[in-house]
């Protein structure tokens, strides 16, 4: 069996390859999406600020990663990237922001997740691919899936003004908003 919580140490190191340098400064689209917390979220009618975590999927116990996973560049690591969010979550809402997990699988998918992975907020499905399409989030094709590349939006008052992209390892992501957080207060 796959062990999710633990990175590999040979993994390949996603390169930047500016498929996310149009973001920073676009508006949010009116869309709403479904949540694990049994609720629905519109993320063009959000307040403050946001951390949106992008992620292409979530492995689950007992089933296989699809073929060549390991060896796709950023791919793996999005158990230890959810934990790490769930493990600074208290850091990051004393800095004042809400998080968001996001994926394009199903809620009742990510649902499993979350509740196995105890996490305190929610995370949102993009199975429709609507929020990919209107702001262009890098994607990449596996087993036949096109997923979401792993990108973290930091978002205020609906406009994106930050973007983490590349991220490796995945579970140094929270570090970055943190850092990002601190040397930009709102």
């Amino acid at each position: 069996m796959t062990n999710f919580n633990q990175l590999p140490s040979n993994l390949p190191i996603p390169q930047d390859d500016g498929a996310a340098d149009h973001l920073v400064g676009m508006h949010l689209p009116s869309l709403t999406l479904n949540a694990t917390t049994a609720s629905r979220f519109n993320l063009g009618e959000s307040k403050g600020r946001l951390v949106i975590y992008c992620y292409p999927m979530t492995g689950q116990p007992n089933v296989a990663l699809p073929e060549g996973w390991d060896q796709i560049p950023g791919a793996r690591g999005c158990t230890p990237q959810s934990c790490a969010f769930r493990d600074h979550y208290q850091e990051l809402r004393t800095l004042g922001v809400e998080v968001f997990g996001l994926s394009v699988q199903s809620t009742e998918y990510q649902k499993e997740m979350a509740d196995r992975l105890h996490l305190p907020f929610p995370v949102l499905s993009d199975a429709d691919y609507q929020l990919q399409k209107s702001l262009q989030l890098p994607t990449f094709v596996a087993a036949g899936m096109t997923l979401l590349k792993r990108i973290t939006l930091i978002v205020n008052n609906g406009v994106i003004e930050a973007v983490h992209y590349p991220i490796f390892p995945s579970d140094s992501d929270p570090v970055w908003v943190i850092d990002y957080l601190k040397n930009n207060p709102a």
